[in-house]
């Protein structure tokens, strides 16, 4: 793990252990029963490890590891008290999401990309849906149970998340232990349905109906992560012309589903 034997937030984490699935079931089921403050804080010392795996993917942004660190145990603890017991599903597979929504709620409020208000705030919305249904459901939802509970379309759902999202690999790892590998695809929702099929099909189409520099706008912004200002310095244009061409782009993608 990349930060053995480093000191983050006062604990070395080279000391940090790392629970079975079991026993991590046995200390919430003792949580739930009498609320006991020593289970809690046996079952958080022993998720740590989880909280860090998760919080790599949010560095290189200028952040400090200490202050990610923090939001993402904020995030453990939402899900321990959250946790519900009757439902199949691993604790770390839980987990994820819930670290993962608290820490980007925390770099929501100081990022420096610049996203348009309605589609920050329709991200937001979605984010928040999607911590809710995460709760009630007990696992990952997918974009088009986010998109009916905010009464939303999903080409925009999509849309607005990719926005303020870094790309990364579905096979990233976000948490790995001799018992309990979890990767990006573990937390993506099943989509092999047909509307989603289809809506995929009409998505490439109408990307292709774009031009060079259009494809090559939304390839560095929401492929590349890039901002607009980069972008336009990269293929030579003004930042201006930049948003107004990939506004475009997104609304023919957007006319098309």
């Amino acid at each position: 793990m990349a930060y053995n034997k480093v000191v983050i937030s006062g604990i070395n984490t080279a000391d940090l252990t790392v629970l079975k699935e079991e026993e991590k079931m046995e200390l919430l089921r003792e949580i739930k029963a009498t609320n006991s403050k020593t289970a809690r804080d046996k079952l958080i010392k022993g998720n740590l490890r989880l909280v860090l795996s998760v919080i790599q993917k949010f560095t290189g942004r200028g952040e400090d590891i200490d202050d990610l660190f923090q939001i993402g145990v904020i995030g453990l603890i939402k899900a321990i008290n959250n946790f519900d017991l009757s439902k199949e599903v691993r604790f770390s597979t839980y987990c994820v999401p819930m670290i993962s929504g608290e820490l980007r709620r925390h770099l929501r409020d100081y990022s420096h990309v610049k996203v348009s208000r309605s589609m920050r705030d329709l991200a937001y919305k979605a984010i928040q849906s999607k911590e809710r249904l995460t709760m009630s459901l007990q696992r990952e939802p997918d974009i088009q149970e986010i998109a009916d509970d905010i009464g939303e379309k999903r080409s925009d759902v999509v849309i607005a998340l990719e926005s303020i999202s870094d790309p990364v690999s579905l096979y990233e790892p976000v948490y790995s232990d001799s018992e309990d590998n979890l990767y990006i695809l573990d937390q993506i929702g099943d989509r092999n349905d047909v509307d989603s099929w289809l809506d995929e099909l009409f998505i490439r189409d109408a990307i292709k109906e774009l031009g060079e520099r259009e494809k090559n706008i939304l390839y560095l912004r929401f492929l590349k992560g890039k901002t607009q200002v980069e972008v336009a310095g990269e293929i030579g244009i003004s930042q201006a012309q930049v948003s107004r061409l990939e506004k475009n782009a997104i609304n023919h993608i957007k006319g098309s589903v």
